[in-house]
This record gives C-alpha cells, sequence and structure tokens, in this order.
C-alpha cells in the first residue's frame, strides 16, 4: 500500500509551488517519463530511495470564492481521513493568520504526524519570522522556499522519517492473487458493478479489512475466478463529511489504485469522456497499473451500431494517447451485459503484466526490427544496439536494450520499440517500460 502525504494550508501560501517542487525532485532523480508532473494534485516523490504518494488538497477545492474556513475545514477533514502525514503549510512572510490557528487546533487533535512548513523564505531576512509558528504547538517550522528550493531537502528528511512502518504480513498475504480497482468517476456505476458481481450471495465473500483509511479487499471466487476486488474505505458509508464529491472520489481513486494490480476504469456512456475520466487514467499512467477501461450504461445508449462503438473507442484511444493498447468494454451493471468478460478481461491483463518473452526469442525478432530501422544518428555518431533483455520480477514488463550510446535513444524511437514488442507479444492492457543501457 503506497503511503500518502498531504498538503493542507489556507489560500495563497504556496501549495501547489511546494507540491510542484516536491515532485520535482523525483523528476530529477529517477523518473524518465514524459509529462509526470501533468496534473498538478498528485504526484510521486522518491527520496532517499523511499517512495510515497503526495497531493496537494488544495488543487481540488473548487468554489474559492465560497467561505475560506468551510472549504479548509473539508481539505483538512479529507487529509486527516485519508493521508498518512499531513504538510501544513504556513506564510512566513504573513506570519500567524486566525486562519492557520484554527487549522493547527484542528491538525493538533488529529492523531497524524504533522510536519509544519513556514514557507516562501525567499532570502534570510523572513528566517527571523519564522519561530513565530511555534506558538501553532506543531513543534518545528521547517524554513523552505517553494520557488527556490531552500531548505526542502531538510524538509523531505523528516517527511520519510515520520513516515508509518508499513504492516508487512497485510501485504505478503495478498501478493500472489491478483487485485482489481473498479475506479471512475461518481455515479458512473462502480458500487453497482461491485454488486452484480458479488450478488446477494455474500458467503463467497471475505473481506480483509485495513485500517479504516485503508482500501479493502473482498475476495471473489466463484465461476473459476479467485481475485481480490480492492474497495476503498469509504465507498459503503455515507460520509461524515460533506465534503467536494469529486475531490473525494480522486482522493479515494488513489488508495485503490494504489492497492491493485489493474484498474478497471468505469466510464459513463450517457456521459462521454470527462476531465476527471482523464485524471484518474493519468493516476493509472502514473502508478503503472494494468487497464481495462469499462463503457458503462451501455443499455440506455440509442445507438448500438457498430459503428457508434467504433466511434466512442476512437474517441477514448484518442483522449490516452499515447497508450493506446488496452481493452474496451461496453457494458451494463444494471442488466449484467457483459460483466463477466470484464472479470475475464482484467484477467487476461493481469496474465500480460506477468508475462515473460525468453530472451533467445526476443533477440531474433527485435534485433530483426532495428535493423529495419536503426536508431537516428547523432552528430555522426550511430547508436548500435546489441542485445535485448527482458528484467525478471519487475512490477510491469521491462525491457533492457543494451547499446553504445543509451542517452542518444530518444523517446520516439522508445516508441517504435516498444509497438514493435507490442505488435509481437501480447501486453494489452499493461504499460511496458523501454530502458536503454550501456554495454
Amino acid at each position: 500500500m503506497g503511503q500518502l502525504v498531504a498538503i493542507v494550508g489556507r489560500p495563497n501560501v504556496g501549495k501547489s509551488t511546494l507540491f510542484n517542487r516536491l515532485t520535482q525532485s523525483r523528476q530529477a532523480i529517477v523518473d524518465e517519463t514524459a509529462g509526470t508532473t501533468r496534473d498538478r494534485q498528485y504526484g510521486k516523490v522518491d527520496w532517499n530511495g523511499k517512495e510515497f504518494s503526495i497531493v496537494d488538497t488544495g488543487g481540488w477545492v473548487v468554489n474559492s470564492d465560497d467561505v475560506f474556513e468551510a472549504e479548509i475545514n473539508k481539505q483538512v477533514a479529507l487529509a486527516i481521513e485519508q493521508a498518512d502525514e499531513i504538510l501544513f503549510v504556513v506564510d512566513a512572510m504573513n506570519g500567524v493568520t486566525d486562519l492557520d490557528d484554527h487549522v493547527a487546533e484542528i491538525l493538533r487533535k488529529s492523531k497524524k504526524p504533522v510536519t509544519l512548513v513556514a514557507n516562501k523564505v525567499d532570502s534570510n531576512d523572513w528566517l527571523y519570522n519564522v519561530p513565530e509558528f511555534y506558538k501553532l504547538g506543531l513543534g518545528d517550522p521547517y524554513p523552505v522556499s517553494a520557488v527556490s528550493g531552500f531548505g526542502t531537502g531538510d524538509l523531505l528528511d523528516e517527511v520519510v522519517k515520520l513516515l508509518p512502518e508499513k504492516p508487512e504480513d497485510e501485504e505478503d498475504n495478498l501478493a500472489d492473487i491478483p487485485k482489481f480497482a473498479i475506479v471512475g468517476r461518481p455515479n458512473a456505476g462502480k458500487s453497482s458493478l461491485i454488486n452484480s458481481f458479488i450478488g446477494e450471495e455474500r458467503n463467497i465473500v471475505t473481506d480483509i479489512a485495513g485500517t479504516t483509511r485503508d482500501s479493502i479487499y473482498t475476495r471473489y471466487n466463484k465461476f473459476g475466478f479467485d481475485f481480490y476486488l480492492v474497495d476503498t474505505a469509504g465507498i459503503r458509508r455515507k460520509n461524515k463529511v460533506n465534503e467536494d464529491i469529486e475531490y473525494y472520489s480522486v482522493i479515494r481513486s488513489i488508495r485503490a489504485i494504489e492497492a491493485s494490480d489493474v484498474c478497471i476504469l468505469m466510464i459513463d456512456a450517457t456521459r462521454g469522456i470527462e476531465n476527471q475520466d482523464l485524471n484518474i487514467f493519468s493516476l493509472i499512467q502514473k502508478n503503472k497499473k494494468g487497464l481495462v477501461v469499462c463503457v458503462n450504461k451501455w443499455d440506455l445508449v440509442e445507438d448500438k451500431s457498430q459503428e457508434s462503438i467504433k466511434t466512442f473507442e476512437t474517441a477514448i484511444r484518442k483522449r490516452f494517447a499515447p497508450f493506446t493498447d488496452f481493452p474496451i468494454l461496453f457494458t451494463s451493471a444494471l442488466t449484467k451485459q457483459r460483466i463477466f468478460k470484464v472479470l475475464e478481461t482484467a484477467m487476461e491483463v493481469y496474465n500480460n503484466r506477468h508475462r515473460i518473452v525468453p530472451t533467445s526469442q526476443l533477440n531474433k525478432v527485435m534485433l530483426v526490427a532495428i535493423a529495419a530501422y536503426p536508431p537516428p544518428a547523432n552528430k555522426g555518431k550511430f547508436v548500435k544496439i546489441k542485445y535485448v533483455t527482458m528484467l525478471k520480477g519487475a512490477a510491469v514488463p521491462t525491457f533492457i536494450f543494451f547499446c553504445n550510446l543509451p542517452q542518444w535513444v530518444k523517446e520516439p524511437y522508445r516508441r517504435y520499440l516498444e509497438n514493435k514488442i507490442r505488435e509481437n507479444w501480447d501486453f494489452t492492457g499493461t504499460p511496458i517500460n523501454v530502458f536503454m543501457r550501456e554495454k
């Protein structure tokens, strides 16, 4: 289960700037993929070998001309409920405000670890204002400048130190069985789909409840299937917090996606693809999970012709490009149309994630493809790819190409290699990593 850190604070203290600064630390250190910080509300941070997710709660709270206090209460309540650790950002230029006092009071009562971040220390003069924040009663304030990056290393050291240890045993018990998460916008039909899988026969269900903030794994073993459905905490109960539904569903999706192997993304056929669907898709991509797209409520669509299906499929793949190699199913959770096909397809995607291609076969096919279309020359030097192998035991199918000048193999050529791999072996629904290494 991923560790989740939430950023909270009143408006205009620099939460988003800090978020961008912290997620770039991963950009600089580990991440090779393009477009990782596309949506600013959620990212991965890898600091000294410890990885965690970070979420900028301010990024989702809409209606900012609403009463600030009510919106902030919402953010903070959600962060306390869902996160493992909270970064409380205050503004060193402005000092302590009533709103800061108010947030601090809620955070002191919560049992979550809180790190106090005094942002906007953009020059040494502002350091003198930092001690004032001791009166919030949340321990040492960490002076940082999100704009310049000053102090963020010390801050990350502290964040990593406060993250709770993961309970090992629960994870291990679940390791060998596929875990499927059903995600999507509110009202796309997630609960109906879960209910039509589980039906009234509750005896086939064993719930392993983590803590309330964690996911609940529902074991499903009937009709020859055996897997866990990842259901996030709170999906079955009405929430005490009267929160922004969109925002809450994204926070919950993060939890479910991180805990799963394959995500079943539900899209509402009557509404088409909306921004929220793209947000959730990019969470699945960032976490390198398998994907099955389910166009639900197909029973409500009048034109069910092949042409209409084709148009819908093309639109989805276009919006989700460059990753287009995933199955799309047209279902109705209500009439149970094709819902078992969803499970069969999710199983296929899970198996594709674990597919191993023998090295001899891989070289036989790929070296021919490389000879037919070699990497473009750079400044008169030629990249020679000598050998390719598949990494054993990786979470995602990972191919390593050994060559003389790995730094000159650019994204378009890597995409060519990925497409060739997909043409020859079935990796539908799963992301692939293609790495270049020096021989």
